[in-house]
């Protein structure tokens, strides 16, 4: 039986699924010389490049983002007391 490869690419969309070691997570997640995004250790498609700067700008802006998604300050506490029914009257 013919063994499959491990790693490669597909239409252009690398992949890998050699085991995954330290050094190797580690060295493709910090690579200087090249790009915004890196092939990825372990797995299907690129990883983020943390090496550029770019990259950390990325990081930065999802964690302002989920940051804001989940709350933020605890200004949703003071909005919770004007959440009580409040009573109308209309006059005919």
């Amino acid at each position: 039986m013919v063994d499959k490869p491990q790693s490669g690419s597909i239409l252009g969309i690398p992949y890998n699924f050699e085991r995954p070691s330290l050094g190797r997570l580690v060295s493709s997640h910090w690579k200087p010389g090249d790009g915004m995004v890196v092939e990825k250790p372990f797995g299907i498609g690129y990883s983020l490049n943390m090496a550029n700067w770019r990259s950390w700008i990325v990081v930065i802006v999802a964690a302002v983002l989920l940051w804001q998604e989940r709350g933020g300050e605890s200004d949703t506490d003071i909005d919770d007391a004007d959440d009580e029914p409040v009573e109308v009257i209309v006059d005919d």
